[in-house]
């Protein structure tokens, strides 16, 4: 059974990457292969944060004590 790519899943091979990349143990064609993948991490994991961003919403009280329910806005 195949294994659903998470959020969580792959930060963790990001931050795993990033970790092999900065010990400077690896040849040259290995570690541009790891970049290319931590940058195909870093990009599912930044598409899925903006889907989610997108999903929030915001609950507000105005002064006269009504519920407001708007858009998540950075």
């Amino acid at each position: 059974m195949a294994k659903k790519k998470t959020f969580e899943s792959s930060l963790k091979k990001l931050e795993d990457i990033v970790r092999e990349l900065e010990s400077g143990d690896l040849g040259l064609e290995e570690a541009v292969k790891k970049y290319e993948l931590g940058m195909k991490q870093s990009k599912f994991c930044l598409d899925l944060l903006d889907k989610t961003e997108k999903k929030i919403s915001v609950v507000t009280e105005d002064n006269d004590g009504n519920i407001e329910e708007d858009s998540f806005k950075r």
